[in-house]
C-alpha cells in the first residue's frame, strides 16, 4: 500500500515519553501491537515532518483545508 491510498483499516495511535527518556510511537491495529521508540531529537524531527505534510495536504484539501461547519 503505498502513502496516497486510502485504507479501511482503522488504527489506535499513542504518543508519549518512556521511563528511559525516550518518545514512544504506539501503534495498536487488528490484533498488532507496534511501539516505536526514538531518541528526543529524533522525535522532534519526525514533528516537524507531520507538520510539514500537514501544510502541503492543508493546500491540496478542497476549500483550503479549512474546518467544515457544523449541521450543514
Amino acid at each position: 500500500m503505498g502513502i496516497d491510498k486510502e485504507s479501511d483499516l482503522a488504527a489506535n495511535l499513542q504518543i508519549g515519553p518512556t521511563t528511559l527518556g525516550m518518545v514512544r510511537i504506539y501503534v495498536e491495529a487488528e490484533g498488532l501491537e507496534l511501539p516505536l521508540d526514538f531518541e528526543p531529537e529524533e522525535a522532534e524531527e519526525i514533528a516537524e515532518e507531520i507538520r510539514a505534510a500537514a501544510a502541503h495536504a492543508r493546500k491540496k484539501a478542497p476549500g483550503g483545508g479549512k474546518p467544515r461547519k457544523k449541521g450543514g
